[in-house]
């Protein structure tokens, strides 16, 4: 069995970070090794929620595994909340990293052209190096544009989305994937590229629209859970996608109408049943 360390907070209430990292992973047959950066109440989205950061608990931890010879086959990080959490992250990276285990980095920062309130652009350069560290990273279109300096566009042509995979690239991972990408009507996916074989990929589905917290999230455990499961990049970005598409679709047809996050509980099954295809 294959065993990943995700680096990330836990938001108690709200189906984000690890409360979808760590269901998901294991409903797909994957060792889930956590390593909290925080302790929400609920994600941000709620009011009034309450936050223990747990920065000075992350190395501690990480030297007792190291003494205890743990190892990964792949390390995921999400949401860091702060410089000095990108700091530990590269530490983890040195020393848990090596030649087999995969580094996956979603860099969590923004949406809609503009980053999260508790950020600011000295936090996304930081980001930005630690893409530099990743065999895989992940961001969405803001995020990407954040990191390389580039101007956000609500609509583009796919010239567009190849310089800014371009420019990721040269940020230092193997493979740059952008999320939320669409490049006819009616589509939304996945571009992906490979820098040792200078070539792009993609996958698009039918947009669903409806926007709900924690959705990145989702696609990335799903992505890095089906590579763990031995399914190729391609068709690992092609299973995530799907599923998170499915599963805001379902959601969608909750009466009860939640807001706060996906009904990712309903839909594992049929994630289970895209692996075994």
């Amino acid at each position: 069995m294959k065993r990943i360390l995700t680096v990330q907070d836990i938001s108690c209430l709200g189906k984000c970070s690890i409360t979808i990292a760590l269901p998901t992973l294991s409903a797909m047959g994957v060792e889930t090794v956590i390593l909290p950066t925080a302790v929400l109440s609920t994600h941000t989205m709620f009011k009034n929620f309450t936050v223990k950061d747990l920065t000075d608990q992350l190395i501690p931890i990480a030297e007792h595994w190291k003494s205890e010879n743990v190892q990964f086959d792949a390390i995921y990080t999400g949401y860091l909340g702060s410089a000095e959490e990108i700091e530990i992250a590269k530490r983890i990276f040195d020393m848990f990293g090596g030649d087999d285990t995969l580094i996956f980095v979603d860099p969590v920062m923004g949406d809609n052209g503009k980053l999260y309130p508790a950020f600011d652009m000295q936090y996304a350069a930081l980001n930005a190096g630690l893409c530099g560290y990743a065999d895989i990273i992940v961001p969405n279109i803001t995020e990407a544009c954040l990191m390389t300096g580039t101007e956000y566009r609500e609509t583009y042509e796919r010239d567009y989305i190849t310089d800014l995979l371009r420019k990721l690239a040269a940020l230092g991972p193997e493979v740059s994937v952008l999320t939320g990408v669409s490049l006819s009507p009616g589509k939304t996916g996945v571009m992906g590229y490979e820098r040792k074989n200078d070539r792009f990929f993609q996958y698009q589905n039918d947009r669903v629209d409806a926007a709900y917290h924690g959705t990145g999230d989702l696609f990335s455990s799903s992505c890095v859970g089906a590579i763990m499961r031995g399914k190729t990049l391609e068709e690992s970005m092609q299973i995530a996608a799907d599923y998170t598409a499915h599963t805001i679709r379902v959601t969608l047809d909750n009466p009860a109408k939640p807001w706060y996050g996906v009904d990712f509980e309903k839909t594992l099954p049929d994630l289970i049943r895209a692996l075994e295809k």
